[in-house]
Parts: C-alpha cells; sequence; structure tokens
C-alpha cells in the first residue's frame, strides 16, 4: 500500500456513481454501468483510511463511507474477521459488491413453495477485484462469510439507499423473517473533499 492515501480515488468514484445513478433508464443499465466502476476501485488498495478497516473480534463491522444527500445511493466497506460471517439476509435494495482485501464467499438462497429457504447453488467466492451484484429481481438472500480463517477480509459495497436505515430481514432455516436495521459502525467519515494537499500554489 501506498504512504499517501489516494482519497481522489473513492472522491472520483462517488462523482461518478451519482452521475450514472441520475441517468440510468433502469436497474439492469445501472447495476451494469457500477460494476466496471467499482472494479477499477478495488483493483486500487491505496485511497480506504485504516480507521475503516478495522475488525472487530466478534463481528463483523460495516462501515459508512459515502450516502448520497439524497439518500439514493451509499457506500460502505465491510470488514470479516477470520471466520466471521453474518446471518442469512436480504438487501430489499439493489446493491454491487467489490472485494478489496482478502476474500470472501456468498451463498445464496431461494424461497421454496412452502416459504422454506433452499440452498441455491455453490457458494460464489469473491476475490481482490472481483464484483457481483444483488438486488430483489436478480436474488437478494443470502449468507455471507470471510472466507479467511487466518486474516481480514474488506469488501466494498453500494446500495440502492441508506442501507443502514433500512428495514431488512434475517431468516431461520424455515423461512421465518426478523426484520433489523443494521445501522453502521462508525461515527464520522472519510473527509474526502480536503483537497488541500492536492492543490499547488503558483
Amino acid at each position: 500500500m501506498a504512504d499517501e492515501l489516494r482519497l481522489d480515488r473513492l472522491r472520483n468514484f462517488i462523482s461518478e456513481v451519482a452521475r450514472q445513478v441520475d441517468r440510468a433508464q433502469d436497474e439492469e443499465a445501472l447495476l451494469d454501468a457500477l460494476k466496471p466502476l467499482l472494479a477499477k476501485l478495488v483493483s486500487h488498495d491505496d485511497w480506504l483510511p485504516a480507521e475503516f478497516t478495522q475488525p472487530h473480534p466478534e463481528y463483523y463491522q460495516q462501515y459508512l463511507l459515502h450516502a448520497d444527500s439524497q439518500q439514493r445511493f451509499s457506500i460502505v466497506s465491510f470488514v470479516w474477521g477470520p471466520g466471521q460471517r453474518t446471518p442469512i439476509h436480504d438487501h430489499r435494495v439493489w446493491g454491487v459488491i467489490g472485494m478489496l482485501r482478502g476474500a470472501e464467499l456468498s451463498q445464496g438462497f431461494i424461497r421454496t413453495e412452502q416459504g422454506e429457504l433452499r440452498v441455491q447453488g455453490e457458494p460464489t467466492r469473491l476475490n481482490p477485484g472481483d464484483v457481483e451484484a444483488v438486488s430483489p429481481s436478480v436474488g437478494d438472500i443470502h449468507q455471507v462469510s470471510n472466507a479467511l480463517n487466518d486474516q481480514t477480509s474488506i469488501s466494498i459495497h453500494i446500495y440502492g439507499a441508506n442501507i443502514g436505515a433500512v428495514k431488512r430481514a434475517v431468516y431461520a432455516a424455515d423461512g421465518k423473517e426478523k426484520v433489523f436495521i443494521s445501522g453502521y459502525s462508525n461515527q464520522f467519515l472519510p473527509n474526502i473533499w480536503d483537497v488541500s494537499k492536492e492543490t499547488t500554489l503558483p
């Protein structure tokens, strides 16, 4: 990693996400536009401040990096300690996930006609630079875990809402839902707007 953080990468990414949200005709087109943007961002590991990379010894962390002023989208870093995992859960909005460090496994689920949950296919493994999408239209129920038992993993997520304030659900194996609101692990956002160090005097 570089000694000097490249916060301009995050700043430019946020601006481009907002541009794509403004111009997208539908969700499919938006997801197609956002995937390469996120892939480009996570291909570099020199922009995420250290305070948004810290694991917790017991459970994963969800750090808010940016929330659109109209709450049309939010960007978060998920930090997984060794072996940590989520419960089975949904999002209820579109999302794009990109792997920055380490690796994670995402196991999808679908509902049976009886309302129970059934495993859908094999787990998807995300390695650094990989991206995938979730939404109610393409598959929205999954369980995510750190694929590594000996190191922290970090993924970057874009969601089509202020995800920490969205009413979502975790699921039991029989399909029963428990509504939750995730909130965030941090109280402060990265200062992407201090461009003083990037400005040269005449």
